[in-house]
C-alpha cells in the first residue's frame, strides 16, 4: 500500500474515532458522483465502501471480501465511473457475475449512479435474443455488465466485437462464479483482454478457487477484509420450526396466514418444487410469483419486477435469487427446503434485515434435515430458538391445503404436458407464459367433474421451462 494511500485511510479510520460520519467527499470522490449518492440516499458509506474506495482510486487492483448487502456494488462503480470521468472510452469496463438478476441489478446501480454524466450500461446474459445483444454492443455502452457464458458466446461469434481496449475487470461474487463451473470461460475471457488493466475482485469468502484466480489476474492487489467469517446480521430474528417432512405444506401457510401483510421470500431446492409450491399458494388464493432457472429471462425479470412493485406478496424461488439481490421490503424469509450448503443458508436469509432494517427469518427443518441444520448453527456460531406454533391451529388447515395439493400437482402436470409436446403454446403476442399467472385450466376441469359435468374445459395453463 503507496503512503498516500495509507495517509487517506488513516485519514479516514479518525474521523470515525473521532465519532464524525465519514462522507464520500472524504474518500476522494468528486462532487458530481457525491451528488449521485446523495439522490440514491446513500448518506454515508458502508464499511466495505470506506475500506475500497481509497485503494482503488489510488489505482491499485482489490480484493474485497464482504458478506452479503454490504454496498460492494457501490464499492466498485463509483471508482470505475470516477476513472470515466477523467478519460471517457466506450467499452470502459466490464463487470463479471453469476446470474443474470444481479447483472441486471448492477446496471441499474450504475445507470443510476452515473446518470448525471450520461453513462451508457449493456446487459450480455443468456436467455436473451443474441441478435438484440448484438445491436446493443455495436452501439459501444461504456460498461459490460456480463455472465461468462454468454460473453465469451458474443467474443467467439459476434463480428467486429472485441474488448482490446478495456481498463477496468470486475468479478462480483467471484466465489459464486467458480462454484459453478465457470473457469473454462473465466479463463478464456482473461486471454483476449489487456494485461494491463485494472481488476476488482468481490467475493463472500476467499475459497482455494478464489487464490488461484487472483494469483492469475491480479497484479499486486491491496486485499480488503470486511467479513472473516459468515455471520448474519444482529436485527434478523432467525428460528426454526421441527416438522414431519409430510405436513411441510400446512405449516408454510399457516405462517404466511399468521405473518399476513408482510413480504416473503420462500426459498425451495429445486424449480420443480418452486412450481408446485407457487401453483399451490396461488390456489388458496394467496399473491405468489415463482422464480427459478427454467423459466425464460423475460420472465424471471418480471416475476422479480411484480415482487419489488409490491404487486406481489410472496416471491418462491430457488437459489437463483439467494445472492446478491436487493429488494428492500422483504420482511420475512422462509427456508422451505434447506439448503443443501450451509454458506447459501447465510446468502438466503441476507434477502430480508438489510441496510439497517429489522427481518425474520424462519427454517423448515425435517426429520431428513437433522444433520444438514446443525452444519449451519455451527457456521453461524449460535443455536436459533424454535419458532412458536400451536399444532392444533395449523392442523385445522389441512383439509385445505390437501385440496390445494392436488389441484396443483394436476396443474404442473398439465403445463409439463404442454412444454413436453401438445404445447409450446403462445400467447397472441408469440411470448411464452411462463409465470403460469392465468393457470386456471385444471380447477375448471376439476371444478366440472364435481359438477358432474366430467368434461374438459379450456384449460388456459400456459408455460414451457418451468
Amino acid at each position: 500500500m503507496t503512503e498516500e494511500v495509507k495517509d487517506i485511510v488513516e485519514d479516514v479510520e479518525e474521523a470515525e474515532n473521532d465519532s464524525e460520519p465519514v462522507t464520500f467527499q472524504d474518500l476522494g470522490v468528486t462532487d458530481v458522483l457525491c451528488k449521485a449518492c446523495e439522490q440514491l440516499k446513500w448518506k454515508t458509506p458502508s464499511k466495505i465502501q470506506r475500506e475500497a474506495i481509497p485503494v482503488a482510486l489510488q489505482g491499485k487492483d482489490v480484493i474485497g471480501l464482504a458478506e452479503t448487502g454490504s454496498g460492494k456494488t457501490g464499492a466498485f462503480a463509483i471508482p470505475i465511473l470516477q476513472a470515466l470521468l477523467s478519460n471517457p472510452q466506450r467499452y470502459f469496463a466490464l463487470i463479471l457475475t453469476p446470474t443474470r438478476e444481479l447483472a441486471f441489478q448492477i446496471s441499474e446501480q450504475f445507470e443510476a449512479l452515473g446518470a448525471s454524466i450520461g453513462v451508457k450500461c449493456a446487459v450480455i446474459v443468456g436467455g436473451m435474443d443474441m441478435m438484440s445483444q448484438a445491436l446493443m454492443l455495436a452501439k459501444k455502452p461504456h460498461i459490460l455488465i456480463a455472465t461468462p457464458g454468454r460473453l465469451v458466446d458474443h467474443l467467439e461469434n459476434t463480428k467486429g466485437f472485441n474488448l482490446r481496449a478495456l481498463k477496468f475487470l470486475v468479478m462480483d461474487e467471484a466465489d459464486r462464479i467458480l462454484n459453478m463451473d465457470f473457469e473454462v470461460e473465466v479463463d478464456k475471457i482473461l486471454k483476449v483482454i489487456p494485461r494491463e488493466r485494472r481488476t476488482f475482485l468481490f467475493s463472500a469468502t476467499m475459497t482455494k478457487k478464489v487464490q488461484k484466480l487472483q494469483r492469475a489476474s491480479l497484479q499486486d492487489p491491496v486485499k480488503v477484509e470486511v467479513s472473516t467469517k459468515y455471520q448474519t446480521v444482529d436485527k434478523l430474528q432467525q428460528s426454526y420450526i421441527f416438522i414431519p417432512a409430510k405436513y411441510k405444506d400446512v405449516y408454510l401457510v399457516h405462517i404466511l396466514n399468521e405473518m399476513a401483510g408482510n413480504s416473503f421470500m420462500i426459498f425451495c431446492a429445486t424449480c420443480s418444487n418452486t412450481m408446485r409450491t407457487a401453483l399451490l399458494l396461488r390456489s388458496l388464493g394467496l399473491m405468489a410469483v415463482p422464480l427459478h432457472g427454467q423459466m425464460s429471462q423475460n420472465k424471471r425479470l418480471a416475476a422479480l419486477t411484480k415482487f419489488r412493485a409490491k404487486n406481489r406478496s410472496i416471491l418462491i424461488s430457488t437459489d437463483v435469487a439467494s445472492r446478491g439481490l436487493d429488494i428492500p421490503h422483504v420482511d420475512a424469509v422462509v427456508n422451505f427446503d434447506i439448503p443443501m450448503h450451509s454458506k447459501d443458508y447465510v446468502h438466503r436469509v441476507g434477502r430480508t434485515a438489510r441496510a439497517g432494517r429489522a427481518g425474520k427469518a424462519i427454517t423448515f427443518v425435517t426429520q431428513y434435515d437433522v444433520e444438514l441444520y446443525q452444519r449451519i448453527e455451527h457456521l453461524i456460531g449460535k443455536q436459533l430458538p424454535i419458532y412458536p406454533t400451536e399444532e392444533e391451529e395449523v392442523m385445522v388447515l389441512q383439509e385445505r391445503v390437501a385440496e390445494a395439493q392436488r389441484v396443483a400437482k394436476l396443474e404442473l402436470k398439465d403445463l409439463e404436458e404442454k412444454k413436453g409436446g401438445r404445447g409450446k403454446r403462445k400467447r397472441g403476442d408469440g411470448e411464452e407464459d411462463d409465470d403460469m399467472e392465468d393457470s386456471r385450466g385444471v380447477r375448471k376441469r376439476v371444478q366440472g367433474k364435481k359438477n358432474g359435468g366430467g368434461g374438459k374445459g379450456k384449460g388456459k395453463g400456459k408455460g414451457r421451462n418451468k
